[in-house]
């Protein structure tokens, strides 16, 4: 195996723990923290939200730096950002100290999660990026199922303090040195090696790019298709249960959207040979949104609506390798962390954002089936516009 299949190796394993120790483990355990602390679900829940904000704005800078000095050297960072933020977390004493260290978690997100990872691959495989993305992202996809059980499982013997600290020395033991021995494939980093003049084309480039109107119009694209899928998918359990199906066939229903995101990724390789990226971009956008509104329009039977939601799943699924590779297919892999890292930040923010976002909607609209027609409708508006740009 030749050093980018190390490092592409090492990163399947490190997004699974990053992921599974700085997200999934909080939803098991925010109960937990708010039995114990008196701080309401709502509280503790914004403390984790804060986080993502904070990942969306630092992404940007993150994407400069990886241009400059490579990910090997940002991603070790991050990771042990990360490990110095699971630990503030751990032994937060007071609410405002929990959320300074879910800040701090926001910084270590955005120097651990997909966007630096896609920006390795690209950099690394260039035009072969695309199985690359696809086999991070399928493995990637596993990690809320091995870290939501696993923190489920610590909680018990070790409260939720204890199981942030085991889950720290795990992010420490697991990323920081995967990181820093195996992302070592040679980087050409265009500002340090064609010195001034070279840094200006790349910076000159970029800035053409982010000065594009179709740039906007495609980010504003994705992030609309983000909000939709992530806000209807993430708030499926109460739209099943809307339709009469009990809490267990809910959450069954839940969980194999995640099915659904497997099954949609392991096409994207086919559908990137026979499809541009303006007829990608809306394709998937209407596969998700065709869930969506189907499952917002169908009363039944379970068996349908479980079916519809591995649809909307898929859609999903596929959203997060358009999101890898959008800006390489559109614009070229040059500057691509700095491009890649402002495109992200409002898709990143609209993920944040959505699972409160889509309880929002519902109370807006007058329940879940209604919001789901709502988002699924907004997400074939930015699909049709995708057409055209």
């Amino acid at each position: 195996m030749d050093t980018r299949g190390r490092a592409l190796g090492a990163l399947c394993v490190t997004e699974i723990v990053s992921w599974g120790v700085l997200y999934y483990a909080f939803p098991v355990l925010v109960g937990a923290i708010s039995a114990d602390t008196g701080w309401s679900i709502g509280a503790a829940t914004g403390a984790f939200s804060v986080g993502a904000l904070v990942s969306a704005g630092a992404g940007i800078v993150v994407g400069r730096l990886i241009d400059r000095h490579g990910p090997r050297a940002v991603m070790t960072t991050g990771s042990v950002v990360g490990v110095v933020a699971t630990v503030a977390i751990a032994t937060a004493p007071t609410l405002p100290l929990f959320y300074a260290a879910w800040a701090v978690a926001g910084i270590a997100q955005s120097a651990t999660f997909y966007p630096p990872a896609f920006a390795a691959l690209t950099g690394w495989y260039g035009e072969q990026r695309v199985r690359a993305l696809t086999t991070l992202t399928l493995v990637a996809g596993f990690s809320s199922t091995v870290f939501a059980p696993l923190t489920a499982a610590l909680l018990g013997p070790l409260g939720w303090r204890g199981t942030f600290g085991v889950l720290a020395v795990v992010l420490a033991v697991v990323t920081v040195p995967l990181h820093a021995l195996l992302l070592t494939p040679a980087w050409r980093g265009r500002e340090r090696a064609e010195g001034a003049e070279g840094a200006g084309t790349d910076r000159e480039h970029a800035r053409a790019v982010l000065r594009n109107p179709r740039f906007a119009l495609v980010t504003a694209i994705m992030t609309v298709g983000a909000f939709g899928l992530y806000a209807t998918t993430i708030n499926l359990v109460p739209l099943l249960e809307s339709r009469g199906l009990d809490l267990g066939l809910a959450a069954l229903g839940l969980g194999l959207t995640g099915a659904g995101q497997v099954l949609g990724r392991l096409t994207f390789v086919p559908l990137v040979r026979r499809s541009t990226p303006r007829t990608r971009v809306a394709g998937v956008l209407l596969l998700g949104s065709a869930g969506v509104i189907a499952l917002a329009l169908v009363p039944g039977p379970a068996a349908l609506l479980i079916a519809l939601a591995i649809v909307a799943g898929a859609g999903r699924g596929l959203h997060t390798l358009l999101q890898a590779s959008t800006v390489a297919d559109r614009w070229g892999t040059r500057a691509f962390g700095r491009v890649n890292g402002v495109f992200s930040a409002p898709v990143t923010l609209a993920v944040a954002l959505a699972p409160a976002g889509g309880v929002a909607v519902a109370a807006l609209t007058g329940g879940f089936p209604s919001a789901f027609l709502v988002l699924g409708l907004a997400t074939v508006a930015a699909a049709l516009i995708g057409l055209v740009v």
